[in-house]
């Protein structure tokens, strides 16, 4: 099978790279139009001021005229893959896959109008701006041929929102780029009066539900017990009040970490955190966190959702799942582990798990959805 990868998608996530490098080691003959406009933009919430976004809008809209001219004289492949994010990208991608007969897929995995408004709440439901998105989005999943999500769970919740047809909506695992990630192995033994430390890292946005986790620390302040948040983004202003209003000593928080020395960081943490938020889309989603800390085979606290289910199931001393935005269920998971004493001579976790979370399992999982909603006849 040959596959076109085209248009903006954001080469700066995980989650575009695992797909891109697991088609390949799936065996798919890739090709790639590109146009980078989202280098340099980590968080796409924090591009703030006119000028920023200003200059960011025009460096995107200027991408097209090249990329369509690209795309159009492009050698025909069998399929058209916009990647993520996606949202006016996959509606040109359908006209010209129209035109030349190919095609179209699209990889959604955020949902813009999920993530701002019900999500985030950076825009009003209800509001004009809101349904133009709603509406602008509906339209593009409409008009490709497959859209696809990082969950099944997710993918259920796509086609509620957007009122899609049952079963319409395709998922591929975000996966790790596990190379990198792991196996790291055990964690070094911890000396008998050492604290246990617990990490978590990631973007303050309310999916992630970072005041659960302070309020968590709180309940166990008295406890031997270190905690690191690593991170920045939209509610890092609630948590540095929540802080100051009442010091946690043994809380730490880092700014942010290169993406590459994160590893370093999983591995000498006893017990690392996923995402508390109380949103449905927080019941939807595995983050790319929670599959990395996997590939480590680190010990894992994170939500309980019918989404985390499609990975894990709880197992003592290595997966901990917890009710939404419950500070105290998060403690007693914390505190479960450390009175279970198995970290002090560390604990490497979910081996099992390892073999289906790589970029070529997940390549072979998009392959598999594709040849079954798209190719039936074995293509």
């Amino acid at each position: 099978m040959r596959v076109l990868l085209w248009g903006t998608y954001d080469t700066g996530k995980p989650r575009t790279r695992i797909l891109r490098d697991g088609m390949r080691a799936a065996g798919i003959d890739v090709q790639e139009i590109h146009a980078d406009v989202w280098r340099g933009v980590e968080d796409k919430s924090q591009v703030t001021g006119p000028g920023s976004r200003l200059r960011l809008a025009l460096r995107w809209v200027a991408a097209y005229p090249r990329l369509l001219w690209r795309l159009a004289r492009a050698p025909k492949a069998d399929l058209l893959l916009v990647g993520y994010p996606g949202v006016v990208d996959a509606c040109l991608a359908s006209l010209m896959g129209r035109l030349r007969g190919i095609p179209v897929a699209w990889d959604v995995f955020i949902s813009l109008y999920d993530t701002l408004v019900e999500d985030r709440n950076m825009l009003r439901p209800g509001s004009l701006a809101a349904r133009c998105l709603r509406g602008f989005e509906r339209r593009a999943l409409r008009c490709v041929d497959l859209a696809f999500m990082d969950t099944a769970a997710h993918a259920r919740r796509i086609e509620s929102l957007f009122g899609l047809p049952a079963q319409s909506c395709g998922a591929v695992w975000v996966g790790a780029e596990t190379a990198h990630f792991g196996p790291a192995g055990a964690a070094p033994p911890r000396a008998g009066d050492a604290p246990m430390q617990v990490l978590f890292y990631g973007q303050f946005i309310p999916l992630h539900g970072i005041p659960t986790i302070v309020e968590a620390a709180r309940l166990l302040r008295d406890a031997p017990i270190e905690w690191t948040l690593i991170g920045r983004g939209q509610e890092a202003e609630k948590i540095r009040a929540m802080l100051a209003s009442a010091p946690l000593p043994k809380l730490r928080w880092v700014a942010w970490v290169d993406y590459a020395k994160l590893r370093d960081w999983i591995a000498q943490a006893d017990l690392c955190l996923g995402i508390f938020g109380a949103s449905r889309k927080a019941a939807s989603v595995i983050p790319n966190k929670v599959f990395q800390i996997v590939a480590a085979g680190r010990p894992l606290v994170t939500r309980d959702s019918p989404a985390i289910r499609e990975l894990l199931l709880p197992a003592p001393g290595c997966v901990y799942l917890v009710p939404d935005a419950d500070p105290g269920a998060l403690a007693d998971a914390v505190r479960e582990h450390f009175d279970a004493g198995r970290w002090r001579q560390g604990v490497r976790c979910h081996a099992a798990t390892l073999d289906a979370i790589g970029p070529k399992a997940v390549g072979e999982q998009f392959l598999q959805l594709v040849r079954q909603c798209l190719f039936r006849d074995g293509a």
